[in-house]
């Protein structure tokens, strides 16, 4: 069997802004149809799109549900740290995450939020059937290295595109 060789993407914060703002005007007919309520965003990647969608869309509301699925580059069960309770059933709620990987992220939060409307920076395949809307679709074996983890960034990240917190 051939193994496949990850793939590194690391993103800048002018990627995130752009890819943000293009979500927000990809969304923004749905929301100019039935204006969202507000944004749920998915802490702790979530904050930083969420954010500049919300400025995109013209929308003040922000809401956060806080969950962890992530130990290091390992996948653990889902826990949800702290509930989006202002955003009820989701009914009328925008929630944004920076990427659908696997989707057990967004299908374990649509088990709270059933009728939100899902959206992502990045989705991969497996991720894809859970997010309702997305900007940018990258292979299953892509790695996204995005800017606000980049204390946590291997040296050949570092070394392709420098250290900016040191």
């Amino acid at each position: 069997m051939n193994k496949v060789e990850p793939i590194d993407l690391p993103v800048t914060w002018q990627d995130i802004h752009r890819l943000s703002k293009e979500l927000g005007q990809k969304l923004l007919p749905l929301h100019q149809n039935q204006p969202f309520k507000g944004v749920v965003a998915v802490t702790r990647g979530g904050l930083v799109p969420a954010c500049l969608v919300a400025r995109e869309m013209g929308i003040r509301t922000i809401e956060t549900i806080a969950v962890s699925s992530y130990d290091a580059q390992n996948q653990r069960e889902l826990s949800v740290l702290k509930a989006a309770d202002a955003a009820g059933d989701g009914a009328g709620w925008l929630v944004v995450d920076d990427l659908s990987d696997t989707g057990n992220t967004f299908r374990a939060l649509r088990n709270i939020l059933p009728k939100g409307h899902f959206a992502c920076l990045y989705v991969k395949p497996d991720g894809k059937p859970m997010a309702d809307s997305y900007v940018t679709e990258v292979t299953q074996n892509t790695w996204i290295f995005l800017p606000w983890e980049d204390q946590e960034f291997p040296p050949h990240i570092h070394a392709q595109i420098g250290t900016h917190l040191d």
